[in-house]
């Protein structure tokens, strides 16, 4: 009976050590604002995702042993203002993969950011949300290419303290796959280095496009910022190129975050588009954007966003997808609440 009793015991605590190198973690965000948008017309709702995008996610890691460890992401976008899940035919829209953290860097196999939308999509560093310029100007960083379907990626070990390094390659960046072309083959890659108050970073991407594969889709992307306590300052540039478009699409700009009070953060940024339309005509815009913050807590903020876009007589675009004719302007104010968990 003793015997019986402790090998229970040593079962109960192998199963105990054998759960706790196994973990899985079901996180979100719920963004929603109310916004007043002008285009060619003016219009008030309620909206999700406007200062962070409104999610449901898991994730998940396996300690395998000799540092070899399993990991997995499923993340959901949520519009929270109707209640939908995904983006069209797609439910974990936002990832969807599985990999594995070796000595020798990290591995994953499926639906990711794309190396360049990495940069991009980060709110801390340009983002890519309604009223950011990555996302009005329909940079292939920050919308077409922002994540990539059939993604091999490979994050590689750290060799310089506070350098990372990604590279990527997709058999199909997005769409039907029965196509024996080349159609979406593409690969992307990227650096960055944080010391400090001091940060830099660049991207790359480069698919096959059209409807076999008969053109390329490339973007390049930099940038670098300076913390100096009172004020951080970031200048960044994007780069579009299409062998159809007249003139490449160009992004360049500047941000700075300023401390007002302990949980209250203002964000200043302008950018210039070059050639919107990708057109030889009069096509820039400039964008000017404010952001308000105030942390409540480590999980719930309320803010406030004022984007503009003054267009040229070619240019036509607006703010969180309102409709826009070719030389008016566009405009969005929101005021909204984000609590994650």
């Amino acid at each position: 009976m003793k015997k019986s009793v402790l090998a229970a015991a040593a079962l109960l605590a192998a199963s105990g050590a054998a759960l706790a190198q196994s973990s899985v973690t079901l996180y979100g965000v719920v963004d929603l604002s109310v916004e007043s948008v002008k285009g060619d017309d003016s219009v008030t709702r309620v909206t999700s995702s406007n200062y962070a995008t409104s999610r449901l996610g898991f994730k998940g890691v396996e300690d395998l042993g000799g540092g070899l460890k399993a990991k997995f992401a499923l993340e959901s976008t949520v519009g929270a203002d109707v209640g939908s899940a995904g983006s069209g035919s797609r439910f974990w829209d936002r990832a969807a993969w599985v990999g594995l953290d070796t000595g020798y860097g990290n591995w994953s196999l499926g639906r990711i950011d794309s190396a360049i939308g990495l940069i991009a999509g980060n709110s801390a560093i340009l983002g890519a949300q309604a009223y950011d310029d990555f996302k009005i100007a329909k940079t292939f960083a920050g919308d077409t290419y922002r994540r990539f379907d059939n993604a091999i990626t490979y994050t590689l070990p750290t060799l310089v303290s506070g350098l990372t390094t990604q590279i990527q390659y997709t058999t199909r960046a997005s769409g039907d796959e029965s196509s024996a072309n080349d159609l979406g083959k593409g690969y992307s890659l990227n650096a960055q280095y944080a010391a400090g108050p001091f940060a830099l970073g660049a991207g790359y991407i480069n698919v096959k496009a059209g409807a076999t594969g008969s053109y390329e889709d490339s973007a390049a992307l930099a940038y670098g910022s300076y913390d100096f306590g009172v004020a951080k300052v970031l200048g960044y540039y994007n780069v579009d190129s299409r062998s159809t478009f007249a003139e490449q699409k160009r992004l360049l700009g500047a941000k700075v975050w300023v401390p007002l009070a302990d949980q209250l953060t203002l964000m200043a940024g302008v950018s210039q588009v070059k050639n919107a339309a990708k057109s030889a005509g009069e096509d820039d815009a400039t964008i000017v954007s404010l952001k308000l913050n105030y942390n409540l807590s480590k999980r719930t903020a309320v803010y406030g966003l004022l984007t503009t876009v003054d267009n040229d007589a070619g240019s036509n675009l607006g703010v969180a997808g309102v409709t826009t004719s070719a030389g008016e302007n566009s405009s969005g104010l929101a005021v909204g609440i984000r609590h994650s968990f």
